[in-house]
């Protein structure tokens, strides 16, 4: 690990309560790392602190932490990545560990799944419908994109050079922890999780994570992300949904034709119709956007093999 270049990953916004020590803990804790703060619009002295604690201190104007991330992969070059949110509620002890795993296991991802170590606070820790949407939007990745990760939405993660320089970074927002897991399980990458302790926010702190807004949009962009990798899933059924709607509707026209040889409901038998020819549709599409996606997917991974590993010195 010491001939690694380690870069720690900071996005900020409005964070100058909880910013100096973070640089502090992560400076003591991974010596000769260089620690970057991006900061994204704050309005008060987030980069002054930072600076102060000796971090590299950047900008990046568009504002969500989706395209602070874009900014922060795109410009860092670096063996390891530790990425982790400015708000102190992160153990910087965690990181040695993480980052040896990343290194001596050749992992791409190594997410730092988090234990709670204070109960619900007025400063935001872990709120029990953070608890709860959690919960929900990482068991619908797991029921879909596999088993192996418990918290999706953690903000603490170390990263490979080959996992950041593919990564297609997408989001706008704190939904591009969604897209990390994704990216990741869909990509069939070597990961683990390992348990650090998450604390309260320091006084003064607060947390710009609204529960339902930010919940919302990380939920619609599970749904785009199952649709874009997995189209056939996605539309079979939907296909499935439209085909036992249109055979609801027929039934009465078929009771009543059996009966009488007649169709008096023709409208009716003509949207029942219509149902089922766009279920076969939606089936039809789905067969042929998830061969898209397979040569998606193989563009990625001739992308990610040509980003060479980290090999330890001989």
């Amino acid at each position: 690990m010491p001939d690694a270049k380690i870069a720690v990953l900071i996005p900020c916004y409005n964070e100058e309560v909880a910013i100096g020590q973070v640089v502090l803990d992560f400076a003591a804790a991974l010596p000769g790392a260089m620690i970057y703060v991006y900061d994204n619009n704050s309005n008060d002295r987030t980069g002054a602190r930072a600076a102060a604690a000796g971090a590299i201190v950047r900008h990046e104007s568009l504002q969500g932490k989706g395209h602070v991330v874009r900014r922060m992969f795109s410009d860092i070059e670096a063996d390891a990545y530790v990425l982790v949110d400015g708000d102190g509620t992160y153990e910087a002890s965690a990181a040695p560990e993480m980052v040896r795993r990343l290194l001596e296991e050749q992992l791409d991802m190594v997410n730092g799944q988090r234990i709670e170590v204070a109960g619900e606070g007025p400063n935001g820790t872990y709120r029990r419908g953070h608890r709860t949407g959690n919960l929900m939007l990482t068991g619908l990745v797991r029921a879909v994109f596999g088993d192996r990760v418990k918290d999706m939405l953690s903000g603490y993660r170390v990263f490979s050079r080959r996992f950041v320089k593919t990564f297609p970074a997408l989001a706008e927002g704190f939904e591009t922890e969604t897209e990390f897991t994704i990216h990741a399980l869909e990509m069939l990458m070597p990961l683990a999780e390992v348990p650090t302790q998450y604390r309260e926010r320091p006084p003064g702190s607060v947390s710009k994570l609204r529960t339902y807004s930010d919940g919302l949009r990380i939920l619609n962009t599970i749904v785009k992300l199952v649709k874009e990798e997995r189209p056939l899933q996605f539309f079979s059924i939907a296909g499935l949904a439209l085909l036992v709607l249109g055979l609801l509707i027929s039934l009465p026209v078929l009771v009543t034709f059996f009966r009488t040889g007649l169709v008096p409901r023709l409208p009716t038998a003509v949207l029942s119709m219509g149902f089922v020819v766009v279920a076969m549709l939606a089936f039809t599409c789905g067969l042929i956007l998830d061969s898209v996606a397979r040569g998606r997917r193989e563009a990625k991974r001739l992308a990610y093999l040509a980003v060479p590993r980290w090999m330890p010195p001989q």
